[in-house]
């Protein structure tokens, strides 16, 4: 028994054949038009599956054009970000020496600043933030409040989910424009509001463009560097004179908690490029990994369909033939 390809075809040389017999050269043509009418009918039907792979070979295409520009775009904010950061990190270390890290101190009100990104596609920093965030606050003392606010949209939406009672304030679109430390001020005045006793910053620190480090970086406010001073801290090495030492510890406090907002939120967004640089390398990687696998499908349905046509063209030669 012949396959039902076989058998259209036999049927198609049949009708050409009465053709011939039947009449001139014009009923001829009119034969062979119906013929390969027929026959285009067929070839759609089975043209069906190797389009729908090339739909999705064009569009894993274009998915691969745009992460890799995303990826030179993230590499040229990356350079201009990471100049900005090497550059404030010498704000920030003379308060190390001179106030040391503190990453034990405690208090009766305290506040996490978790500095998070305001946009995805930049891998996992903004989990790991949000991570470290929970992880400070389960080891915090129960007798102790605690606040968070937060910089960055997603940080908002990780940390809403089981933290939403301790949210306080939260700051978005820090980086539409270029950050200044008069930005960074106006964010200090208001986690000032908050009349905390220890600030914990928590951001991700640049390393390299393949490698940031989660950071906590403490402040104290003016009373606890009191404390922390005649408890023979840092502090107490150097001599402050004059009658305005605490007017001179709240106007430390307040430049720290500046000066370490403004650190934090230059290293996070260095951090968020290089991050999102690589992410987009590897998704153009695998973009491209996924359009050669998809090439040899579509290479692989197209010769079996024409093998099959092949098949059918000689099974029905054979049985005309026999």
């Amino acid at each position: 028994m012949l396959r039902k390809g076989g058998q259209n075809l036999l049927t198609r040389m049949r009708v050409v054949e009465s053709a011939c017999a039947s009449g001139p050269s014009s009923t001829l043509g009119g034969g062979i038009q119906n013929a390969v009418s027929s026959m285009d009918g067929s070839e759609g039907s089975r043209g069906v599956s190797t389009l729908a792979v090339k739909q999705r070979m064009r569009s894993v295409g274009n998915i691969q054009k745009i992460t890799s520009a995303m990826k030179m775009v993230a590499a040229s904010k990356m350079r201009n970000a990471q100049a900005a950061t090497e550059q404030c990190r010498g704000m920030q270390e003379p308060f190390l020496k001179m106030l040391g890290d503190l990453p034990n101190a405690s208090g009766e009100k305290n506040v996490t600043v978790p500095v998070t990104t305001d946009k995805g596609l930049c891998g996992a920093i903004n989990t790991m933030i949000c991570k470290y965030t929970r992880a400070s606050m389960q080891v915090a003392n129960p007798e102790e409040e605690q606040m968070i606010v937060i910089l960055g949209e997603k940080g908002k939406s990780q940390l809403q989910r089981d933290q939403k009672t301790k949210i306080v304030a939260t700051v978005a679109d820090t980086q539409k424009t270029a950050l200044t430390f008069p930005q960074a001020c106006s964010i200090a005045e208001e986690i000032l509001k908050t009349e905390y006793d220890v600030a914990r910053i928590v951001f991700n620190r640049f390393v390299s463009a393949i490698s940031q480090k989660p950071t906590i970086a403490t402040v104290l406010s003016p009373d606890s560097l009191e404390k922390e001073a005649e408890a023979g801290g840092s502090l107490d090495k150097y001599e402050i004179e004059g009658p305005g030492r605490a007017e001179l510890l709240q106007n430390l406090a307040e430049f720290h908690l500046a000066t370490s907002l403004y650190t934090a939120m230059l290293e996070n967004n260095c951090s968020e490029q290089s991050s999102r640089m690589s992410a987009m390398e590897n998704s153009t990687k695998n973009a491209g990994e996924m359009l050669g696998k998809l090439t040899l499908t579509y290479n692989r349905t197209r010769q079996a369909s024409i093998t099959t046509e092949l098949i059918e063209i000689i099974s029905g030669a054979t049985a005309l033939e026999g």
